[in-house]
């Protein structure tokens, strides 16, 4: 279990951005955290994976303190972190990208398997260059398919949707469905899109800093849904897009 405990963090200029925010994410279950643009769900995703240092609180990962651990520290234990807009390697293949993410080197019939659960055809793509050629769809799916190399524990998504055309947005949330279906880890997904919503074990509700809301994914909806319970904390229109 992940655990985070009044964790609190301000812009250089003083603005507080998380203020004492309590969350726990239980063992493998795709949790999404929503909210309202600006109420602190990519800072959070951040600071889990080590990206943003908490100003203060602490973090407990499998009831181990793991507040003072770097970003390479917390890859080590298992914590992967996916951001809007993957990074894109020039000379690197899609093939040497995910031995790299996986620690071994793959024959052919490995990366199939791999690309095949992400919808892509290895074939096609395993000699491909990670670079501008490739379509933001397509280049989600293959920073997709590193994570399900590597195997991690906790893995994060900030804001998958982004960038992407519709085609790729609903190839992505058959991705995720089958991800979910054949769960190793926890998946936190960071996302105010209704279908990715839909597929959640449970949703968190981030806003103004701090957890206003967090359940089943099958009440939260209901609540989101129907507008009742949290219409302090975020309208229909701002979740639900």
């Amino acid at each position: 279990m992940l655990k985070l405990e009044n964790i609190k963090w301000s812009t250089p200029s003083g603005t507080g951005v998380l203020n004492g925010l309590n969350l726990e994410i239980p063992d493998g279950k795709l949790v999404v955290i929503t909210g309202p643009n600006g109420g602190g769900k990519t800072t959070l995703a951040k600071i889990i994976a080590g990206i943003y240092t908490q100003d203060s609180g602490k973090i407990l990962l499998d009831n181990s303190d793991i507040t003072e651990k770097d970003i390479t520290e917390r890859a080590k234990m298992g914590i992967s972190f996916a951001f809007q807009q993957p990074v894109r390697f020039k000379g690197i293949t899609v093939r040497k990208l995910i031995e790299l993410a996986s620690g071994n080197n793959m024959n052919e019939g490995q990366l199939c398997d791999i690309l095949s659960k992400v919808g892509l055809c290895a074939r096609e793509y395993i000699n491909r260059e990670v670079d501008s050629t490739l379509s933001g769809g397509e280049i989600k799916r293959i920073e997709i398919a590193t994570v399900l190399a590597r195997k991690t524990k906790i893995t994060i998504f900030d804001e998958p949707e982004a960038g992407i055309d519709l085609w790729s947005f609903s190839s992505l949330i058959k991705v995720f469905k089958e991800m979910r279906k054949d769960l190793e880890g926890t998946l936190i997904i960071i996302s105010h899109q209704e279908r990715i919503l839909e597929i959640a074990d449970e949703i968190a509700v981030v806003a103004d800093g701090k957890i206003k809301a967090q359940g089943a994914a099958d009440e939260m909806m209901k609540m989101l849904i129907n507008d009742r319970g949290i219409s302090n904390v975020c309208s229909k229109q701002e979740v639900l897009l």
